[in-house]
């Protein structure tokens, strides 16, 4: 007859635990990887065709461009620098889009 003690349940649960914690962390690490990679594989590449975009200087500002669609992008904040004041046509754009 074997003498090892069958495992409590609560030692179960905290093992169980245990395991769960371990395994989100390493989802999380791969997530954050492949998000790494992703980056990586897509910076300053068009997202209409895939070309290299190019960085252009326009009325101060350094946008982004396509030579090969002739796409223009922009960062967070350049379509704002260029539009200067809130009175214009752009501004009255910014206005609609902008994020409450």
């Amino acid at each position: 007859m074997s003498d090892a003690k069958k495992p409590s349940t609560a030692e179960e649960e905290y093992f169980a635990r245990e395991e769960l914690k371990r395994r989100e962390q390493t989802n999380i690490k791969k997530g954050h990887e492949e998000r790494e990679k992703l980056k990586a594989l897509h910076w300053m590449r068009c997202p209409k065709c895939g070309s290299e975009l190019h960085e252009v200087a326009f009325r101060d500002v350094s946008i982004d461009r396509c030579e090969d669609c002739g796409g223009v992008f922009l960062d967070r904040g350049e379509l704002e620098q260029l539009s200067g004041s809130e009175d214009n046509v752009i501004g009255a754009i910014l206005q609609y889009f902008k994020k409450d």
